[in-house]
């Protein structure tokens, strides 16, 4: 049975959703909002059953992309929009209540930001138009103040529809404090480290290069630290890095998009670090499963059909479930995961939204 879209109000969010047991967590997406939908949707998720129970919604203008403040208080949400009209948004959230209350917004001064991250000091975005990394310094409140804009991506790339303007796609913070980011036209990862005093990104050079043409898209960590996994989204595969002190040494490239359809999307660590899952788009859209060896590198154990363009997907913090935000079938599908085998089975119970496109649960303490 599809759970419908259906926000019950302050009664669900201050009664029953305060008696759920340990095993309810929040879970907040943020979707286009083209079609009419508000943008950011809370849900509190059973993790023992799988099942989403729908909490709150706010209208926030193409929140593409989110991520919680390190104590869960506040999201920072981008607005994936032109030049002139692209901002990040912080909101409030009521970790009990399920709730939202927006705070501010400021400009990123670079177009369609479609990427955030943050240290709890500042909160950065990749505006892939823009070809830009933004830093913005989060004030005593959580909110943020004005952007400071970085040049950090370049064009030069051989796909010339896709990479003959520079484009940034992912900035992240490394385990050592770091701060990388995917130059998706220049077929590079770059290394930057923020000077409070100054209030500027420092320049530490390439952290690593990869094959012309693959257009790096989203890079995530091990949860020892010592691995690096990036998705190329046009050559749709997937690299491993060992990492350290601000440098990726690639160890392999193995192939997630077997449909060579130029679309691969997000990469996630399963929480014991055992496998790692990749999800590609346009053709044969799904999840390719890969276990880790005991050297980082990556042996492929299957693959999930899913629904159409899986931009992106998450994984519960005990490892028990998968969700995939389905963006052009409007819905979020709900996979339980094998943690032995890694693999994925659908447990039928949609979460029906309007273009969703990013999934993310509540930090858990």
């Amino acid at each position: 049975m599809k759970l419908k879209s259906i926000f019950l109000g302050v009664t669900l969010a201050c009664g029953s959703v305060l008696g759920f047991a340990d095993n309810n967590i929040k879970m907040v997406v943020g979707t286009y909002t083209d079609a009419g939908g508000q943008g950011l949707y809370s849900f509190s998720f059973d993790q023992s059953t799988g099942k989403a129970t729908g909490i709150s919604s706010l209208n926030v203008n193409n929140p593409s992309y989110l991520t919680f403040s390190k104590d869960g208080r506040h999201i920072y949400a981008v607005s994936e929009k032109n030049y002139a009209t692209a901002v990040l948004n912080c909101i409030g959230f009521d970790p009990i209540k399920g709730t939202f209350a927006f705070k501010n917004s400021q400009l990123t001064n670079g177009g369609d930001p479609c990427y955030v991250d943050t240290n709890g000091k500042i909160a950065l975005t990749a505006n892939y138009s823009g070809g830009t990394i933004s830093v913005f310094p989060i004030l005593k409140n959580g909110t943020l103040d004005k952007s400071l804009l970085q040049i950090g991506s370049k064009k030069g790339g051989p796909n010339r529809t896709r990479q003959n303007t520079p484009h940034a796609h992912c900035v992240i913070f490394a385990p050592d404090g770091n701060i990388l980011t995917t130059d998706f036209s220049g077929d590079r990862i770059l290394c930057f480290s923020y000077n409070k005093r100054d209030k500027k990104l420092e320049d530490h050079g390439i952290a690593a290069h990869v094959k012309a043409g693959s257009g790096p898209r989203h890079l995530v960590f091990s949860p020892n630290g010592k691995y690096a996994y990036l998705m190329s989204e046009l050559s749709g595969k997937v690299t491993v890095f060992s990492y350290k002190d601000g440098k990726l040494k690639e160890l392999q490239t193995i192939a997630a998009d077997y449909a060579h359809a130029h679309g691969g999307a997000d990469i996630h660590v399963s929480p014991d670090g055992e496998f790692v899952y990749a999800s590609t788009r346009l053709k044969g859209d799904g999840i390719t499963i890969f276990r880790v060896n005991d050297n980082g590198t990556l042996t492929r154990v299957g693959a999930q059909r899913t629904g159409k363009h899986p931009r992106n997907f998450a994984i519960t913090s005990n490892g028990k479930y998968l969700l995939v935000a389905c963006r052009d079938d409007n819905e979020i599908q709900v996979y339980s995961r094998d943690k032995s085998t890694g693999l994925l089975q659908n447990t039928n119970q949609d979460i029906i939204l309007s273009h969703p496109v990013c999934v993310k649960f509540y930090p858990e303490k």
